[in-house]
């Protein structure tokens, strides 16, 4: 790989994602390439010259109205005993958890507003209501995952681990339980990104050492451990008599946001028409291979600004992938533009509502857990292809 750098209508992909997706394949050569990177370097530049108060203002909009969530909520559950006090208060912690894990946690975890130097908002102090310690998501994410985007064998958000979402993924009959791990990460999101950074398949394979592995999980159950306590316990325990009644509502809400959060995710990576890479296709990447990269690998979700906020801005993956470190609120307005270098320079630009972009995930996840249908001798498979790009990410940054 080469030497990170410093960054930060419904249309469907024009090209199968099987086979080949080389640069050549779309007519990008070395000069558009470079045209590509610079083309959305400019867009990057222009937002960065503009970022002020209105975005430092937005943000702690949001924390607000995610607080006076989370306040509702709790208020509500001390009259759990009716149950549309319950429903309510069960409703409003869920969302005032998503707000706070998706346009607030994964935002301000990626520096979006290191620049306004608020503690508050600030990647290097900023906790998340979260089972995985915000240092841990930084390292498996911010770093891994963006700079390695959906390169097998790189980026380990490629089945986390433990889903086949992959033709390149080697079938093993473990695999026949691909629907069942789904729905098991799905509900527990949170603790599967606890457990993401212990990387237990690299230790047993010798690349992490036992000692390193141990002291991951050791923080990660105690950040666990936290989070069980405030919800599970402390909380119930401040409604006296309705303790089962808040415990439940609590256990509730945190399934709602780590589905919601599961469900927005895997939108973005593993939809039909997104492309997958290999590491050797990856060696030696240019800017504008990378940016290509970026953009073949991520997949938008359409909908309205409220959707938008609830996803956290995670709707709008393809710009996201292309800046990590700009305010994501930002991505709405970018959105038409990067469309429109996709179109000038013949690239898929993939977007589509949640439900269709969902059943294709789904689609996929059951396909991919049977054993790959055997090729008759002479006729060619159509497995999928990756293509040949480039990284650069500073996991300083992006930290």
């Amino acid at each position: 790989m080469s030497q990170p750098f410093s960054l930060g209508a419904t249309s469907r992909p024009h090209v199968s994602d099987h086979g080949p997706a080389t640069a050549a394949r779309f007519g990008m050569t070395e000069t558009r390439l470079e045209a590509l990177a610079r083309d959305i370097e400019q867009i990057r530049n222009e937002v960065l010259e503009e970022l002020g108060s209105k975005d430092v203002d937005y943000i702690r909009g949001v924390i607000r109205w995610q607080r006076a969530l989370m306040l509702a909520g709790r208020g509500s559950l001390f009259f759990g005993f009716f149950p549309p006090a319950w429903v309510f208060g069960t409703l409003s912690i869920g969302v005032s958890k998503i707000l706070d894990n998706m346009e607030i946690g994964h935002n301000v975890l990626h520096g979006q507003y290191d620049w306004s130097r608020d503690p508050a908002l600030h990647s290097t102090t900023f906790e998340w209501d979260n089972a995985c310690p915000a240092a841990q998501w930084k390292h498996t994410h911010n770093y891994q995952h963006h700079t390695y985007t959906n390169i097998n064998g790189k980026d380990r958000d490629v089945g986390y681990g433990l889903l086949r979402v992959s033709e390149r993924q080697p079938w093993r009959p473990a695999y026949l339980g691909n629907v069942l791990y789904a729905v098991a990460l799905a509900l527990g999101f949170e603790y599967g990104l606890m457990l993401h950074d212990v990387a237990i398949n690299d230790v047993f394979a010798g690349r992490k050492p036992w000692r390193v592995a141990g002291r991951t999980l050791k923080e990660g159950l105690r950040k666990t451990a936290s989070q069980s306590l405030k919800d599970l316990v402390l909380w119930p325990a401040l409604t006296g008599p309705l303790f089962l009644s808040t415990l439940t509502a609590n256990a509730t809400a945190n399934v709602m946001r780590n589905v919601w959060a599961f469900s927005v995710i895997f939108c973005g990576h593993f939809p039909e028409g997104v492309f997958e890479f290999t590491e050797a296709e990856c060696e030696d990447e240019s800017r504008g291979h990378w940016y290509f990269r970026q953009l073949l690998g991520s997949a938008n979700l359409t909908g309205g600004p409220l959707f938008h906020i609830m996803t956290g801005n995670l709707s709008h993956q393809i710009e996201h992938h292309l800046f990590p470190d700009l305010p994501a609120h930002r991505y709405a307005e970018l959105s038409p533009r990067v469309q429109a270098i996709c179109e000038r320079y013949g690239l898929p630009y993939n977007q589509g509502p949640m439900h269709r972009q969902l059943a294709t995930v789904l689609r996929k996840i059951v396909k991919l857990s049977l054993p790959p249908r055997r090729t008759r001798p002479g006729v060619a498979g159509s497995r999928k292809r990756p293509l040949s790009l480039w990284f650069h990410a500073d996991s300083a940054s992006l930290a």
